[in-house]
C-alpha cells in the first residue's frame, strides 16, 4: 500500500502527543521510502536570539523518520525511537523549515533513517539527522 499525504497526515493526528502536534507538522510528500514534512515558523518555537530552537527541529525529525517508515511498510504500526544524531549547520531565523527523512535500511525489526532539515526557499542545510527505530509490531 502506498501512502497519500492525507494517510500519513492522520498518522500524525492518530498517534502523537498533543505538544508533538503543537508544532504544526504537515506532510508535504511522502512516497516508497521518503517523507518530507514541513515544520511552520512560529515564534514560540525560537529560543533566545530568534533562531528555532534545536529541540523543535530534533522533535520534527524524529516525527518525520516515523512517517518515512510508516510509509516504508505499506502504513503504520507501532515504533520507537533507538537512536537519533543531529548536527546543527547553521540558524533557522523566521521561515518554515522541510525536513526530508528517507529510509535508508527496512529490517524486520529496526528501521533508519537519514533526515536533511532545509529553511524553505533555501538550499543551505540547516540540520542534519540519522535515527534507528525498533520496529514493535
Amino acid at each position: 500500500m502506498t501512502l497519500t499525504t492525507a494517510d500519513a497526515d492522520k498518522i500524525l493526528t492518530d498517534n502523537f502527543a498533543p505538544w508533538v502536534l503543537d508544532l504544526g507538522l504537515s506532510v508535504e510528500e511522502v512516497d516508497e521510502r521518503r517523507a518530507v514534512l514541513r515544520l511552520p515558523w512560529s515564534d514560540r518555537l525560537a529560543r533566545e536570539g530568534g533562531a528555532l530552537s534545536g529541540q523543535a527541529l530534533m522533535a520534527a525529525a524524529d516525527t518525520a523518520t516515523v512517517i518515512a517508515v510508516s510509509a516504508a511498510r505499506g502504513g503504520y504500526g507501532p515504533m520507537t525511537t533507538v537512536q537519533q544524531s543531529t548536527s546543527f549547520q547553521r540558524a533557522v531565523v523566521g521561515t518554515d523549515v522541510l525536513i526530508e527523512a528517507v529510509v535508508t535500511k527496512l529490517g524486520r525489526r529496526t528501521a533508519f533513517a537519514d533526515l536533511v532539515m532545509t529553511p524553505e526557499g533555501s538550499t543551505e542545510i540547516a540540520a542534519r539527522a540519522s535515527t534507528v527505530y525498533a520496529l514493535l509490531g
